[in-house]
């Protein structure tokens, strides 16, 4: 959550931002610390491309989370949880990555290390995620990360 929060305060945008809003303050940012504009000064280049590259992250993070861009692909989100079993996982700062087996996989933010024993303890885990986990914390999905930088 401490990842979220920062890249909304980056942007300065709100938890309800919408994709308009984003995109708009993504653009004017930009444009206010692109690396072209400080071709004279080689450190204010540097320091630029440092920020474009920071801002570019955070934008496009939260438009993953996005209640719009959830909202358009929450069938195919709830296809997943339901029918598919759990191929693999991981957990690491608070972010729970979990693979099902029909090959879509999501990311799953502010997720409690209790909760990810619990998780590794449960006798169905696709059970527990589904109960627990899926339409409980902040999720994005990865496949469209991993199609977008292929």
């Amino acid at each position: 959550m401490r990842k979220i929060e920062g890249y909304r305060k980056l942007l300065d945008v709100t938890k309800n931002a919408e994709l308009k809003e984003l995109k708009s303050v993504y653009r004017n940012l930009m444009k206010d610390c692109h690396p072209d504009k400080f071709q004279d000064n080689e450190a204010e280049k540097i320091a630029a491309e440092e920020r474009s590259k920071k801002i570019i992250e955070a934008y496009h993070f939260l438009v993953s989370i996005a209640p719009e861009t959830i909202e358009s692909t929450i069938e195919q989100y709830t296809e997943t949880i339901t029918v598919a079993s759990i191929e693999d996982f991981e957990y690491k700062n608070e972010k729970l990555s979990i693979t099902f087996t029909d090959g879509n996989s999501y990311e799953y933010f502010g997720v409690p290390k209790a909760i990810y024993v619990k998780l590794v303890n449960a006798p169905s885990q696709a059970r527990f995620a589904r109960r627990h986990i899926c339409n409980s914390f902040v999720y994005r999905s990865v496949n469209k990360l991993v199609t977008a930088t292929a």
